[in-house]
């Protein structure tokens, strides 16, 4: 076991979601009575490229536990991009003298500390991703309230779909994997639900809405992941990519909106719920697997298993390499899909 480290850094980083201060507010809990003084890094990655830090103690994680959003604030920084960067976070990791870190975050926040770990940095990762597609992993925080939220959003258009006699679109998040959409849509009792795992054939979609007007049903709601893939291609916002390589997404919804009414004759209409799935409190499930993560992390630091994070497994905690959860993405189970395809049409 290592020496108990003085000073511990934390970071969250990539996408916003639900949970996240609970984690802050775990890591800061379980490190104080450690007498582990706890610095917040602002803005992701980029706050240790730019040392911008704020000190965290038992008063200033107070009554974050029910708030959206992360209180230190994120960005979508890849220091390994640019190797001034890279040198300014490794001599601001230094002066702060920091003797652990826990990077809080996805496939490529994690995907940093992987490689900084691996050149001796002694790193901690905390699973987050909204769309649940990180390996190693059963669950993620933020992504039961993201569920919830388009759940609820599906029930909502239930109603005006039925009264207006249309199809309605909803466009929810899932760049790869379509999670969101399978869960949401078979709680919400979607009538088809179109994930990136299987491209979509628009006319078997269209067979299934007009079977469902023969029958005597004059509405149906479509779920469909912003990933999903029409015809092959997947629909972006525009071709800038991110730090990262990633593209902006959007838009599926409403082509795929246009091409069925056009195909159909049916009135579509279409709704993209879009960064309202990330926002406001999270759920009871996302509060306490966020805790639960926060004192599985500080307790790697304390044990001195970097280069590990938590991970569900069942209703256990696990302990895994970080190389684990960024290796693949976890896509949707096929067994899960075609259970959501009993209720097609």
């Amino acid at each position: 076991m290592s020496p108990k480290p003085k000073v511990l850094g934390v970071l969250t980083g990539g996408g916003d979601c639900p949970g996240l201060n609970s984690v802050i507010r775990a890591i800061v809990r379980k490190a104080h009575p450690e007498g582990i003084q706890v610095i917040g890094i602002k803005n992701g990655w980029k706050g240790l490229v730019e040392k911008q830090v704020i000190g965290l103690d038992l008063t200033s994680v107070s009554g974050i536990l029910p708030k959206g959003g992360t209180i230190l604030g994120t960005s979508r920084t890849n220091p390994y991009k640019d190797p001034a960067a890279l040198a300014a976070l490794k001599k601001h990791y230094s002066e702060l003298a920091l003797e652990a870190l826990i990077a809080i975050g996805g496939e490529d926040t994690l995907g940093v500390a992987n490689r900084l770990f691996q050149e001796g940095f002694r790193v901690v990762g905390v699973p987050k991703t909204i769309d649940n597609d990180l390996s190693g992993t059963d669950f993620t925080f933020g992504f039961d309230t993201a569920v919830n939220i388009a759940m609820e959003s599906i029930d909502r258009l239930h109603t005006t779909a039925e009264s207006h006699h249309r199809i309605m679109v909803a466009e929810v998040m899932g760049r790869h994997a379509g999670w969101i959409a399978v869960h949401a849509g078979l709680a919400g009792g979607a009538d088809v639900i179109l994930i990136p795992e299987v491209p979509i054939n628009l006319e078997e979609v269209c067979k299934l809405l007009r079977k469902r007007h023969e029958r005597g049903k004059t509405f149906s709601i479509v779920v469909v992941a912003e990933g999903a893939k029409i015809q092959g291609d997947t629909v972006t916002q525009e071709g800038k990519l991110d730090e990262f390589g990633h593209v902006r997404l959007g838009g599926v919804g409403h082509h795929l909106g246009e091409l069925i009414e056009a195909k159909t004759g049916f009135e579509t209409r279409v709704t993209v719920l879009g960064h309202i799935q990330r926002g406001g409190s999270p759920t009871a499930f996302d509060r306490i697997l966020g805790t639960r993560f926060g004192v599985r992390a500080v307790e790697l630091v304390l044990r001195g298993e970097f280069g590990k994070m938590p991970a569900l497994r069942g209703n256990e905690i696990a302990n895994i390499p970080i190389e684990t959860a960024v290796s693949q993405l976890k896509t949707v189970d096929r067994d899960l899909y075609e259970l959501a395809k009993v209720f097609f049409g």
